[in-house]
């Protein structure tokens, strides 16, 4: 939920601060498919006028995250399923690359952080924290992203991070996931694109097979809570 701190905090623009709030309750389940999302209700919720409110739904809307319905106005867009193909597809072609780049540029700080990622997932989900253990794992795809320092990647990547954390959500067996991580951070921490490359194919292959042909019937009730 936004905060106090994320209102008054200068030195990062309202919108996104409203965006980020909106886009987590979209991953984590809070908003299902096709939920209206009211612009003057928003901002009322949040406590700041409706510009940074209607910023940040037209950068939802950039990233696919929401769609607009006429006059129903914004409603969280519902994926079909060869938009998960699609999606898997071009996550397989970046992600790789992002991968490969953080192997040959990682800095010894950059590792020790992602390290720290994979320890603070098993710590969260060691005391049943799933949410919070989920939106590590998930930052640790982000970390790899900015690790990889390509500018072009990262235009490329940013307006499917939502939907690629939509996609990390539907993941049933975290302890096994965390696991894939810890071989994907050894591979990379190797030094070797090669080896770092072919480990983030096998991984995103791997969850590829995995996804449940169902999800458009499973899909809000994962890990949603009463905000």
């Amino acid at each position: 939920m936004l905060t106090a701190e994320d209102t008054q905090d200068k030195e990062r623009p309202l919108r996104e601060a409203v965006r980020d709030t909106l886009r987590t309750r979209i991953f984590e389940g809070h908003y299902a498919p096709g939920t209206r999302l009211v612009e003057r209700d928003l901002a009322a919720e949040f406590s700041v006028s409706r510009l940074p409110v209607r910023e940040a739904l037209r950068m939802l809307r950039q990233e696919g995250l929401i769609s607009d319905r006429g006059a129903r106005g914004a409603e969280v867009s519902t994926l079909s399923p060869k938009d998960v193909e699609d999606l898997f597809d071009v996550r397989q072609s970046l992600e790789v690359l992002a991968c490969r780049l953080a192997a040959v540029r990682a800095t010894t700080k950059d590792l020790a952080y992602l390290k720290g990622l994979l320890d603070d997932a098993d710590g969260f989900l060691a005391k049943g924290a799933v949410r919070e253990a989920h939106r590590a794992n998930s930052e640790f795809h982000d970390a790899i992203t900015r690790i990889a320092d390509n500018n072009f990647l990262k235009s490329a990547l940013e307006p499917l991070q939502g939907r690629m954390h939509w996609l990390f959500r539907h993941v049933s067996d975290l302890p096994e996931l965390i696991q894939e991580h810890r071989d994907l951070y050894a591979a990379i921490a190797s030094g070797d694109p090669d080896t770092a490359a072919a480990q983030s194919a096998s991984h995103i292959g791997k969850y590829r097979e995995q996804f449940p042909e169902d999800f458009q019937k499973t899909e809000p009730q994962l890990h949603r809570k009463k905000l």
